[in-house]
């Protein structure tokens, strides 16, 4: 889907005078955002999960058993994100936290029967399908998309970005986090 989705672009792009590119950019900002939503709602109606929970559920099932910190660095999330998806997915019954014999102070957790289960049946993240499609392209290409993209985040960090405004156009303090 993603590499008709960038051939399609290609296309587009060579059709469009210079003076569209801006426009045309942020409309396929707004079609990659789309297509990740797409996926989210099916993956969500049809097995009651998440983008990062299926992950989460993906990544105990290649590892085995992990502590919480080491669940979080697997799946590149804060362990405070992790420690949310957890309690979710343990109210559902498809991961169990268990002490470990090694060291009771040291919690593990680990897919239930169900969980494995939905492991089998769930589909593919969407980022490992993106991903073996984007393996599929020649080197070049997957270079010139990575160079792009990444000048794409470092133009969207908020740091790049001007700082907020109200409406009647005066600034806004920042948000503290």
């Amino acid at each position: 889907m993603l590499t008709r989705f960038f051939r399609t672009l290609n296309i587009r792009m060579q059709n469009k005078s210079s003076e569209n590119f801006e426009e045309h950019i942020v409309d396929s900002l707004r079609r990659i955002i789309r297509a990740v939503d797409v996926y989210s709602h099916e993956l969500s109606a049809r097995h009651a999960l998440t983008g990062p929970q299926l992950t989460c559920l993906r990544a105990l099932a290649r590892s085995g058993e992990l502590t919480l910190g080491a669940l979080a660095s697997n799946v590149s999330l804060s362990p405070a994100t992790v420690s949310g998806i957890v309690d979710r997915l343990e109210s559902k019954g498809l991961v169990a936290r268990r002490r470990r014999v090694t060291d009771r102070r040291s919690v593990a957790i680990g897919l239930t029967r169900a969980g494995k289960t939905l492991v089998r049946k769930a589909p593919a993240p969407l980022q490992e399908t993106f991903t073996r499609r984007l393996a599929a392209l020649p080197a070049g290409k997957r270079n010139q998309i990575s160079g792009v993209l990444q000048q794409i985040v470092t133009m969207m960090e908020p740091e790049a970005l001007p700082p907020p405004r109200s409406r009647r156009g005066k600034a806004v303090a920042e948000p503290k986090i």
